[in-house]
């Protein structure tokens, strides 16, 4: 019999994944997938289930439960996975449980640093028996191999259109959504930052070139506005490309000023 998520969670779609998770027996997994779709939330899901469950009741903490993620920042300003951030796991899993499994849940693992990934590397390699670890990254690729080899992958798609259509049936925001319910509630529960952040999209996509360079830097200083960008240019498989080969680049670290250089150029084509 098929599993499905409770409500008051607010998982749409993983159906295949919710009904998966209560079989697995792996120490690590990984949860890849696109920013926003609900990786995230469904790991919450699985760590509670493991405890009280499937499908587990809606609760905001557990004591077998914890999660760390991304606190400071590199040199060069990108969010950072320190080891400061990694340390509390020992002493997290030094203890037993207080019901049945003790689950962490390390959002953004691919913005580990190096020390950071080795630390966690000796946790991976002798698990305790009572012990779960979730990784959260956009993909295996993303990971340092040690780590990936280590963790069973659990792949999240883009929920499909149909589903989100629950949320709203405005086609402008199930563009922007593109498939990632997070991206579509934060837009429906800001709609004037919504709004602000498509006027600037569709300013940007009618500057001239300097201005446009200026305003592009503006508005991808933070990853919803490549979606602004995607919802505007949906219809225009080019610009769609050059939209994705950049955020590649950036997220490769790649000079922000040259990527946003050549976005400009091939925008105007």
């Amino acid at each position: 019999m098929a599993l499905h998520p409770a409500d008051p969670w607010g998982i749409i779609g993983h159906e295949a994944v919710l009904e998966l998770l209560p079989r697995l027996s792996a120490a690590t997994l990984l949860f890849s997938g696109p920013e926003g779709v609900g990786r995230r939330t469904v790991a919450r899901w699985y760590a509670l289930g493991l405890n009280r469950g499937f499908p587990p009741p809606p609760l905001a903490e557990h004591p077998d439960v914890l999660e760390i993620g991304p606190q400071g920042k590199g040199l060069r300003g990108e969010k950072e996975v320190r080891l400061e951030e990694v340390e509390p796991l020992f002493a997290f899993f030094a203890t037993h449980p207080r019901e049945r499994v003790k689950v962490a849940i390390l959002d953004s693992a691919h913005l580990l640093t190096e020390t950071a990934a080795n630390a966690l590397l000796k946790l991976l390699e002798e698990p305790p028996s009572y012990g779960r670890i979730v990784l959260v990254a956009p993909s295996r690729d993303t990971l340092l191999p040690t780590l990936a080899s280590r963790a069973l992958e659990v792949s999240f798609g883009p929920v499909p259109e149909e589903k989100l259509r629950l949320l709203t049936q405005d086609e402008a925001l199930l563009a922007y959504a593109a498939g990632a319910p997070g991206r579509l509630k934060r837009a429906l529960a800001d709609p004037t930052l919504f709004r602000v952040r498509m006027e600037k999209a569709r300013s940007l996509l009618q500057a001239p070139p300097l201005e446009r360079l200026a305003l592009l830097r503006e508005l991808l200083a933070e990853e919803e506005g490549f979606f602004a960008l995607y919802a505007l240019l949906r219809h225009a498989p080019g610009a769609l490309l050059a939209l994705e080969a950049a955020r590649e680049a950036l997220e490769r670290y790649v000079s922000p000023d040259l990527v946003l250089a050549r976005l400009v150029l091939d925008l105007e084509a």
